[in-house]
């Protein structure tokens, strides 16, 4: 143990705990009852737990005039995040495939137009997007909301997926052409089975964007499609009198856990995929 390893071992030890400590007051907290936070301490343990918050949080809280629990929210986001994950992955696949071995004229012109977009602040676009699905009437909906998902993940999908068939061995898709294979033939029977890493990637980014969405979900949703993470600002804005901090931790647990469970189940493979060269380039 020398002291450079001691000095990393600590940096790390110090780290978990800057990035579990929120955490655990949280869940500590989600599990009392108002008397003892209001008397106790932020960071002692339930005298007594109770998953009651939860079940308020869950069902009772009030998101506004509706007093249903954040659960209402829970199928607007997997509503809008299966269909914005698949067609944002889907088509940053395709163009990544398309800038990276067919390599059309004007691909450079493509990709550097749409890298250029993704450093472009959110809130300039947002007055045109709601003049544009005004006019098509398609402004809180929920094909609007995911045709602005869509829009907005495919600039860092299409250099994900470039940067990765870049570092593909080129005779690969020679041998394909060879054998006769066109666009789709290679796409689907050659390339896509080869890049389990990568999509492992971009689902995790996707899912963690887009369900952890707030500014686009407010606007561009509508009333009857409102994510949970809408729904959580609701519930702790609209308490009346002391707010019922338990169930505000419980609420936002239970907001976080699609995220923190696509992580725990997919994380290894995240990291498997970042080293495959996912960012090469």
């Amino acid at each position: 143990m020398t002291a450079g390893r001691i000095g990393l071992y600590a940096f790390l030890l110090v780290s978990a705990v800057f990035f579990l400590l929120p955490f655990y007051v949280m869940l500590v907290t989600s599990l009392k009852t108002m008397p003892e936070i209001q008397h106790g301490s932020i960071f002692a343990l339930p005298s007594k737990a109770t998953i009651e918050p939860w079940i308020v949080a869950w069902s009772k809280a009030c998101t506004g005039a509706n007093c249903d629990g954040i659960r209402v929210g829970l199928l607007n986001s997997f509503e809008i995040l299966v269909p914005s994950v698949i067609l944002s992955i889907g088509l940053g696949a395709i163009n990544g495939y398309a800038l990276s071995f067919w390599r059309p004229k004007a691909g450079n012109i493509v990709l550097t137009t749409l890298l250029l977009g993704a450093f472009i602040p959110y809130q300039v676009f947002i007055y045109p997007l709601v003049r544009m699905l005004s006019f098509v009437s398609l402004y809180n909906t929920l094909p609007g909301i995911v045709i602005v998902h869509t829009i907005f993940g495919l600039p860092i999908m299409t250099l994900l997926f470039r940067n990765y068939y870049e570092a593909m061995p080129a005779d690969l898709f020679r041998a394909g052409r060879v054998d006769g294979g066109g666009f789709w033939t290679i796409f689907f029977r050659l390339i896509l089975p080869m890049s389990g890493p990568i999509l492992v990637v971009a689902l995790i980014l996707q899912v963690t964007g887009i369900w952890n969405d707030f500014l686009f979900g407010l606007i561009f949703a509508g009333r009857q499609h409102l994510p949970m993470t809408v729904q959580l600002n609701n519930v702790v804005n609209t308490t009346m009198g002391t707010k019922a901090y338990n169930v505000n931790m419980a609420a936002t647990i239970l907001t976080a856990l699609v995220p923190l469970v696509v992580y725990f189940v997919s994380g290894r493979w995240f990291v498997r995929g970042i080293a495959a060269g996912a960012v090469k380039g």
